[in-house]
């Protein structure tokens, strides 16, 4: 299996964006995972981040993780919002580009939850259908009216039950006004960024990415 992710560069919406990515010899998919928030130092080098790539590579899928514009070194500055959709949209489109017949699944960590949800409605709408969304931890308030969800493939929420970024409660209301079907799955014990629960992470993780 290989196992070093390779610098690449991406040409993104405002410029240059900074990625890491990791090919496999025999895949069975691919995934792009999109880091927390940039304005509280979330980048792509974030543990939840960095333990989402190496049970997506576990479970045999070649994975893309990028910065934002403006963070490491990405090109541009902060939007906070739709500019970092846009950089998404970039990743996922040199991924898909080098790997257009396998199925995509996308990783959003606390505001990168935002990001890969809007994704995943934009590749929707363009006709991409998604494997699966994971969304840990994730900033549901910044999803609105014009951010829509993907309809199609399967969708799980994973969320820390003392969150102390998140609300929790947050998260629990929203997963269920949500009309399309999902998962959520609440970790006992557990804050914001898994510290001491990596591994409960991965282990919920890794099933549902190997079916």
């Amino acid at each position: 299996m290989l196992m070093r992710e390779t610098p690449v560069v991406i040409d993104g919406p405002v410029g240059q964006l900074e990625a890491l990515y990791l090919d496999s010899e025999q895949p069975r998919g691919i995934a792009l995972i999109c880091h927390p928030n940039p304005v509280q130092g979330g980048t792509m080098l974030n543990k939840v981040v960095s333990t989402l790539q190496r049970t997506a590579r576990d479970a045999g899928l070649i994975t893309l993780r990028f910065n934002y514009r403006g963070v490491g070194a990405s090109e541009g500055s902060h939007d906070m919002g739709t500019g970092e959709v846009d950089d998404a949209q970039a990743a996922a489109t040199w991924l898909r580009d080098k790997h257009p017949d396998l199925p995509l699944t996308l990783f959003g960590f606390s505001f990168g939850g935002f990001v890969a949800a809007s994704l995943g409605g934009r590749l929707e709408a363009k006709g991409e259908q998604l494997k699966h969304l994971f969304m840990v931890a994730p900033a549901v308030m910044r999803l609105g009216e014009h951010d829509p969800l993907p309809q199609q493939g399967e969708l799980t929420l994973i969320q820390p039950e003392t969150d102390e970024v998140i609300d929790p409660q947050l998260v629990y209301d929203w997963s269920e006004k949500l009309e399309r079907p999902h998962e959520l799955l609440k970790v006992a014990e557990c804050g914001h960024f898994f510290h001491g629960k990596l591994t409960d992470l991965k282990d919920l993780l890794l099933p549902r990415l190997s079916n």
